[in-house]
């Protein structure tokens, strides 16, 4: 066999190997969406403890479905972005901010006044940096700035795999330095350097989808209009959920130490972390007026220590820019029909589309809400905002609640894990994804030794064979090699 032909051989091999384990490897690096998770992170204690404690005198307020959890932290939701197994790379941005005020002057003005939201975690190269959204009003001379995005924080995350985790990709108490751009917009208050709260995170990693093959140039017809997507006759809708958290401390009483307690989701109520949804609104709606009579489902029950209160049938009445937020009241053996229980801000109510809106209103305690809490809580008491959506047709599609991610229990029934004290590192079993990776690198090395063998083997055989087929010499030459065996 001569080397020409050997060499193509090999080649051909090598090709044909090469060729079946590339697009395995290549798929298996290629990036991946995330898609729903949640972030913990108390920014820094002691600066929650300034804006509530008797210096500041103040408070912070939940944004967009931002939670609290544990003593300190706050829980940012829906993560959205992607990873790359093969490199580690990491960006996912969460839902939700957090505002505080404190130092109110006479007039009503505020001289601490900074809303954090929006935050990334990008990671790549073995640095990551955690971005916020941040309006802020200056320590010394009150000036007001609205920044998007600031790299507010570096974070350590030394012996930190981030290659080939799985779902969902979890890092636990990694430790977080202010940056010079995030000290600027913390209103002064810190310098660069110091030391925040660490961040936790949780993200449920999909799948990337599928290449979808090339639309047709071929023109097809324009879909026919659905009958769903016709507008409802004038006061009706198909559908409708309220969002309300009843009270931040309420449920952080009913957890916690004193309360001892959980709480209990029926009849088709969902929890969104901050807040509790009642869903399959039925009623009537005047968008030209303004009014909205419904009635949702959905029960939400507390026990705990001295505590049995359950919430069902929900009711909402709006009318002239004014909302009242109902409930049937069991408590114990006893049951009251139609409390109200908090008065809120309707006049924001708005309409796009085939969906009727309103985000967040501000909620207060009523007289009958009051009874309902066994006066935990004075009339006027001010509760957690209310929001609406009603679905004008069958096209619209409400807000979705909060994704918290697969690792978020639904509810506190079982106590969180205490965080650990360094980063986790990805799982062995995760990273072994990865060094299936190297695997195809070290098969696609062993088929070159193999073809390069082959190629030996080849020249080996030819020599071999050129040396028997010539004459034996005659004299002092005869171990000449002969031109061209070589």
């Amino acid at each position: 066999m001569s080397a020409r032909p050997a060499r193509a051989l090999a080649v051909a091999l090598l090709a044909a190997l090469l060729g079946a384990l590339l697009p395995a490897a290549t798929a298996h690096a290629a990036g991946r969406t995330v898609q729903g998770g949640r972030l913990d992170w108390g920014i820094k204690s002691s600066f929650q403890n300034y804006v509530t404690g008797p210096i500041a005198k103040g408070s912070f307020q939940l944004r967009n479905g931002a939670a609290t959890v544990g003593g300190s932290l706050f829980r940012f939701h829906s993560a959205n972005g992607s990873y790359d197994p093969a490199t580690g790379e990491f960006s996912a941005s969460f839902s939700g901010g957090v505002s505080f005020q404190g130092h109110r002057k006479p007039n009503g003005v505020d001289e601490l006044d900074m809303t954090v939201s929006r935050p990334t975690v990008k990671i790549a190269g073995g640095r990551g940096t955690l971005y916020l959204d941040v309006s802020s009003k200056a320590k010394d001379t009150g000036a007001v700035s609205n920044e998007s995005q600031v790299p507010f924080a570096t974070l350590g995350l030394g012996g930190i795999d981030m290659r080939g985790a799985g779902s969902p990709l979890v890092l636990t108490n990694v430790p977080a330095t202010l940056t010079e751009q995030g000290a600027k917009a913390f209103a002064g208050y810190y310098a660069a350097g110091a030391q925040l709260d660490p961040v936790s995170l949780s993200a449920d990693i999909k799948e990337a989808a599928p290449a979808q093959p090339a639309a047709s140039a071929t023109p097809t017809a324009s879909p026919t209009p659905t009958a769903g997507a016709t507008p409802q006759a004038q006061g009706a809708f198909t559908d409708a959920a309220v969002d309300w958290g009843v009270r931040r401390t309420f449920r952080e009483y009913v957890t916690g130490s004193v309360g001892q307690g959980k709480w209990t989701l029926a009849e088709g109520a969902q929890d969104g972390g901050a807040l509790f949804r009642f869903p399959q609104g039925k009623g009537t709606w005047d968008g030209t007026k303004g009014t909205l009579d419904a009635a949702f489902a959905g029960s939400v029950r507390f026990t705990g220590a001295h505590l049995d209160l359950t919430l069902g049938k929900v009711t909402v009445k709006v009318e002239n820019g004014k909302g009242v937020l109902s409930a049937e009241v069991t408590t114990g053996s006893e049951t009251k029909g139609a409390v109200a229980l908090v008065e809120f801000d309707a006049k924001g109510i708005k309409t796009e589309g085939a969906l009727a809106t309103l985000t967040e209103a501000p909620a207060t305690l009523t007289e009958g809400g009051s009874q309902a809490f066994n006066s935990m809580y004075k009339a006027g008491t001010e509760m957690d905002p209310v929001s609406l959506a009603v679905a004008l047709d069958g096209a619209a599609r409400l807000p979705a609640l909060p994704d918290l991610g697969s690792t978020a229990s639904p509810t506190p029934d079982a106590p969180a894990a205490s965080p650990s004290t360094a980063p986790v590192p990805a799982p062995a079993a995760a990273r072994g994804e990865s060094s299936n990776f190297a695997l195809y690198v070290a098969l696609g090395a062993a088929v070159l030794l193999l073809a390069g063998g082959a190629v030996l083997l080849a020249l080996r055989r030819r020599r071999t064979a050129a040396a028997g087929s010539a004459a034996p010499g005659s004299g002092a030459g005869s171990d000449t090699a002969t031109p061209g065996a070589s």
